[in-house]
């Protein structure tokens, strides 16, 4: 009794400590998603991620406290065979649960898990990168630049229409918030938001740790999204 009643509430204190521990990690991952709103995708997929992962703990972890509970209340019984198999399971859920909050906990403290969500991502959007077709890095920044040119071009003149409805917004709007806005003006179709969106997470990707390699099919559809773009739009793209 002793054994499984100290067991029962380490692994409730333990319990309680990650999670006091992820909500503080949590609202500064959501500091830094606002500081840079390049860290959206990359930060949306880890609070998705860190979310599922506790989710899977917190139920691990009130199975082992009911059976910690159960073995305490039929201990005195007569099933000794019932007794044996519900200790042993209840000891090895015990032992999964700080396995699994351990791991956990060193996810989310990894350094680097930025860039290795990063990379996930950039192998979501970018399918090719790896084969040996190749396309410019350098090409791809420059139309992705002639992209977001475009964008907080039409922001200003934006802004300058509705001012007093937003003159109390003092940061400007995310490139993924622009493409929403230009979505639900009609300015834009729906396979176009797409495809801007797409190439907005493939380069936050690549400037945030991941290969800085881009397919050569994928500088070709960010030159097609640039002219697209400039057409529904009518701004002319820069030359330079």
């Amino acid at each position: 009794m002793y054994l499984y009643s100290t067991s029962a509430q380490v692994l409730a204190g333990i319990y309680g400590l990650t999670l006091t521990g992820f909500i503080f990690f949590r609202n500064e991952l959501s500091r830094e998603e606002s500081d840079d709103d390049s860290l959206m995708d990359a930060v949306e997929r880890l609070k998705k991620r860190y979310f599922t992962l506790l989710m899977f703990i917190t139920g691990l972890t009130i199975i082992s406290l009911l059976f910690s509970n159960l073995v305490i209340s039929i201990e005195s019984g007569s099933d000794f065979l019932l007794i044996t198999v519900l200790m042993n399971f209840t000891q090895v859920s015990y032992i999964v649960s700080l396995g699994c909050i351990a791991y956990f906990i060193f996810d989310v403290i990894d350094p680097k898990r930025v860039e290795r969500v990063s990379r996930d991502i950039q192998n979501e959007v970018d399918p090719d990168v790896d084969n040996e077709d190749k396309g410019s890095l350098e090409v791809f920044l420059k139309n992705f630049n002639q992209v977001e040119y475009i964008l907080q071009e039409y922001s200003r003149e934006f802004q300058q229409d509705y001012n007093y409805k937003y003159s109390t917004y003092r940061k400007k709007m995310s490139n993924p918030r622009l493409v929403q806005v230009l979505l639900q003006a009609e300015k834009i179709d729906n396979e176009l938001s797409d495809e801007i969106k797409q190439l907005i997470t493939l380069r936050n990707s690549i400037v945030h740790g991941a290969s800085p390699t881009v397919s050569a099919g994928m500088v070709d559809r960010s030159r097609q999204v640039l002219l697209g773009l400039s057409k529904s739009l009518n701004i002319q793209v820069p030359t330079n």
